[in-house]
């Protein structure tokens, strides 16, 4: 791990910057108040790579390494962390069908995603199993060459506005070892959306429960073999908790900044605010604390990338402590705005209504500490985690 970016990783971040304060931060705020997709962006972005940042190169994409993504993913989100967030999301999608599908699927599908042409959704959550994922029921049962889905989703990012789901299906007995995976054309018959959700954040993406009625899907639509979809749901959460973990600390930089400007420009009692002890203080820990997120993060992708038996314990670790750090910098900021921070006339506000549910999806952070904690009382667990 090299804590110095390189003149290409720098090339990227600065690329993402560029895009995300010309075609993401002058929307943010429209998007978010009457609840727009922005399909137009995200095919902007992925002329720019930013639909297939870590899917291979052979299906068009990047094949970039987790750390150079989270770069990428960590400017977007200091514009617009709702549409920078789905971006995250459909590269997870995206890379689990590139790397595990089979050639025929890639060939049709892989240029289409890692282009932005198309979109995908990811979809492992159901209403009896959200923490406990490995408790899925939606069921995929054989018939010839088909497999016929039953069963629902639900909290799905984009889902009525994407292409192509990636679901995770009951194939077997009960437990992780009978999931499989499953890409699933989002116009099939027999599929049927839910309302979209009102949230508190996250609005320029739908977010809708998706139900399986006698769904057929061709069997070389299955990523994997059977049996194998709990893992490989897993390995793309990893990736997919580095992600949000980045977006957190990309609104906290945002807001961040906005704060240092704030500070700058705003007077009290015959003197700018910055000039106060005290807020020089707050500002202090707040960057002290985005550092270490940031920092965290790093360090998590460069155990993915290098395939660390330990990479899942970093990724936890990172996800818990960047979304938490993350949300509070972005509190404090508010805060330091007084009255103005709570307008939307700000960012701020916006950041903070992003930035919480951060703290919930990819695994709850609760969930983090069990993932944590039961890594440090394995039999074999290491002494220390560097």
């Amino acid at each position: 791990m090299n804590f110095e970016l390189s003149d290409e990783q720098l090339a990227f971040a600065q690329l993402a910057r560029d895009f995300a304060r010309q075609d993401l931060a002058p929307f943010a705020a429209q998007w978010d108040a009457e609840s727009i997709f922005p399909v137009d962006a995200f095919r902007k972005g992925g002329q720019l790579g930013f639909c297939g940042l870590y899917s291979p190169e052979a299906q068009g994409g990047l094949g970039l390494s987790r750390l150079d993504s989270a770069l990428v993913f960590e400017e977007l989100a200091a514009a617009d962390p709702s549409t920078a967030a789905f971006f995250t999301i459909h590269n997870m999608a995206t890379w689990m069908l590139c790397t595990w599908g089979q050639p025929a699927l890639q060939a049709e599908w892989g240029e289409r995603l890692t282009s932005g042409e198309q979109l995908a959704s990811y979809c492992l959550t159901e209403p009896d199993a959200g923490s406990d994922a490995a408790n899925l029921k939606t069921s995929a049962r054989r018939d010839g060459d088909d497999y016929v889905l039953n069963g629902s989703k639900m909290f799905i990012s984009g889902a009525g506005s994407t292409d192509m789901l990636v679901v995770m299906v009951r194939t077997g007995a009960a437990g992780a070892k009978g999931i499989s995976a499953i890409a699933v054309p989002a116009n099939l018959p027999g599929i049927r959306y839910g309302k979209k959700e009102e949230k508190m954040g996250w609005n320029s993406q739908p977010t809708r429960a998706i139900f399986f009625d006698d769904v057929r899907v061709p069997v070389a639509n299955r990523l994997g073999e059977e049996g194998e979809g709990f893992r490989i749901a897993m390995k793309g959460l990893d990736g997919g908790r580095i992600n949000i973990a980045t977006c957190s600390v990309g609104a906290a930089q945002g807001a961040l900044n906005a704060a240092q400007a704030y500070l700058g420009e705003r007077k009290q009692f015959g003197k700018a605010l910055a000039e106060f002890q005290a807020l020089q203080f707050r500002l202090a820990d707040m960057v002290t604390e985005l550092v270490a997120a940031r920092q965290m993060i790093r360090l998590a992708a460069s155990k993915l990338d290098a395939g660390h038996r330990d990479a899942s314990t970093y990724c936890a670790m990172a996800k818990r402590f960047a979304t938490d750090a993350g949300f509070n910098v972005c509190n404090e900021a508010l805060q330091l705005h007084g009255g103005y921070g709570y307008l939307r006339d700000y960012p701020l506000e916006r950041l903070l209504r992003d930035a919480r549910v951060h703290q919930i999806l990819e695994g709850t952070n609760e969930i983090m500490r069990v993932i944590i904690a039961r890594r440090m009382l394995e039999a074999d667990a290491p002494e220390s985690i560097r």
